[in-house]
């Protein structure tokens, strides 16, 4: 069952959580967090993408990197920008985009459940990711990027959670530039603390990573460092656990994940729609986007005009993995057709979010940078759990969870 735990959480002061709170760390390049971070001493850019305040050129994996995030992080604290809680607690993070609602735990989760697999896996990571991590978190000695955890619904938990909302203020309630309201309650009664966390041991047998495999591996592999050095000598060390928000399942929505591609394997755009008639249905639907409207089929946008196309029956197993269609379409497109063979390291392909819309597509071909694009219909979240539970791993780039949580509105020191 899941082990969790109230920690005392590094955070900002009620009136600067706007200007603190950052986008995670992996979702935007140095170049635009140092716009988003313009004229905001406060934002936390300043500690996850910490090169914005380093030379232009600065390699950003260099320790002088991960040197200067601990000395900015060290500043937000001294200057009063972010303080540490008193007391152990939990905390409630509700997300509203577009007027829809998720809420979340966030709490610190046990290394060891993840080493057994209690906090199951759907990727692989990669260990220039994990590497990068694992610096930050040494040299800050804090986990600042939050693990994105879901678990199968527990009325007795959303229910507590619930009542928490409805009785009590909370410390943070803020919208962001891109229209996401942000609203964070601290749970902070014993009685509270400890029906939560006896509910997750008795009635969670599991949670599954949505977001964050490479921030989790990496506080596994701190963790696994700090005590063959010595340095961890108790149980309750905080570096045995890990920073993580973990949500309901039917509060979650997955975006598609698309894929653009530089050139065409050599073939013409003739050679290529019938090459994809062997394996699918093929449909030219004209000038405008269309977005797939149910498993199995795709939309393909090629020398400005877009295709449906429609797997068929033989092109795909019943199984896992072999039913998603980003193995339908790595096997029968990307793979069979285009000689993809590796999505991580091809620099050919690129991904994607569902977050920027087919519009995105369109442009990343129209302008000649790529030659043709494909639009997927969402993975589902169940399809990730029966995944997670069958010990495989989907292919890269398959989920796009939002809302995102905010780095700096809570943060865990090791």
């Amino acid at each position: 069952m899941a082990i969790i735990k109230p920690f005392n959480g590094l955070r900002p002061k009620e009136d600067l959580a706007a200007k603190v709170a950052a986008r995670p760390y992996d979702v935007l390049s140095s170049e635009e967090a140092k716009a988003a971070a313009a004229g905001n001493p406060y934002s936390f850019y300043h500690v996850s993408k910490s090169e914005i305040d380093l030379p232009e050129g600065t390699d950003t994996h260099s320790q002088p990197v991960y040197d200067k995030a601990a000395e900015n992080l060290r500043r937000f604290v001294d200057e009063g920008t972010l303080f540490l809680d008193p007391q152990a607690a939990y905390y409630i993070y509700k997300l509203v985009m577009n007027e829809r609602a998720q809420t979340g735990l966030v709490c610190v989760s046990a290394i060891s459940d993840y080493n057994n697999g209690i906090i199951k896996k759907h990727e692989f990571t990669r260990p220039d990711k994990e590497l990068d991590r694992i610096n930050h978190i040494k040299t800050t000695k804090a986990q600042t990027g939050n693990v994105f955890l879901a678990y199968n619904d527990v009325p007795e938990v959303n229910a507590l959670i619930d009542q928490w909302q409805e009785n009590n203020q909370p410390v943070y309630d803020f919208t962001a530039e891109d229209g996401i309201q942000h609203t964070i309650w601290v749970v902070n009664t014993p009685s509270a603390i400890e029906s939560i966390t006896s509910l997750f041991a008795e009635k969670v047998p599991a949670t599954y990573i949505a977001d964050g495999h490479h921030r989790a591996a990496s506080a596994s592999l701190v963790q696994a460092a700090l005590s063959k050095e010595g340095k961890i000598t108790s149980v309750e060390n905080p570096a045995n656990y890990f920073l993580t928000t973990i949500f309901p399942a039917s509060q979650l929505a997955i975006l598609d994940y698309n894929r653009v591609v530089k050139d065409l394997n050599g073939l013409s755009k003739e050679e290529l729609l019938s090459r994809l008639d062997y394996d699918f249905t093929v449909e030219d639907v004209g000038h405008l986007p269309q977005q797939p409207a149910m498993l199995h089929e795709f939309s393909m946008y090629l020398e400005g005009r877009w295709y449906r196309l429609v797997a068929k029956e033989g092109t795909y197993t019943t199984d896992p993995i072999g039913i998603l269609d980003v193995t339908i379409l790595s096997n029968n497109i990307l793979d069979k057709i285009l000689g993809i063979k590796d999505q991580r390291t091809d620099k050919r392909i690129d991904f994607v979010g569902g977050i920027r819309g087919l519009g995105e597509l369109v442009k990343r071909v129209d302008s000649g940078e790529m030659k043709v694009a494909f639009a997927m219909y969402p993975v589902t979240i169940q399809q990730l759990f029966d995944i997670a539970d069958s010990g495989e791993v989907m292919p890269p780039k398959s989920t796009w969870f939002e809302p995102k949580l905010r780095d700096g509105l809570i943060t865990h020191i090791i």
